[in-house]
């Protein structure tokens, strides 16, 4: 069988993560990470929603990264994100990287905001 790789357009994939870091784009991040198709930034994590809000209308769909573990993103954020048109899907950081992947990788308007590990 021969492999392909995944093709993402241009896009910003996520290449990895450690115990405190993420590699965007062979760039590495230390901390907390905001990743959308143009690129990825460090993020001040769940206190900076500013960063978050700012993602209307360019993103339909945020995979939240919470750490190591499933956790409930707050409700309250979820809430705020929802009313400007983002839906937010929480899971662990290393799944939502591999989520951001695919669906970016399918050309679809995503991000993903990752805690560290």
């Amino acid at each position: 069988m021969k492999l392909t790789p995944t093709q993402f357009g241009g896009a910003a994939a996520v290449d990895g993560y450690g115990p405190g870091f993420f590699r965007v784009g062979g760039q590495v991040i230390q901390g907390a990470v905001l990743v959308t198709g143009a690129g990825a930034v460090a993020w001040g994590g769940l206190d900076d929603r500013a960063a978050l809000m700012a993602l209307a209308g360019q993103v339909d769909v945020l995979f939240l990264g919470l750490g190591e573990a499933i956790a409930h993103a707050p409700a309250d954020l979820v809430a705020a994100l929802r009313d400007k048109g983002v839906a937010v899907e929480s899971m662990a950081s290393p799944t939502a990287a591999r989520t951001y992947n695919v669906t970016i990788a399918e050309g679809r308007r995503v991000a993903c905001a990752l805690l560290p590990l």
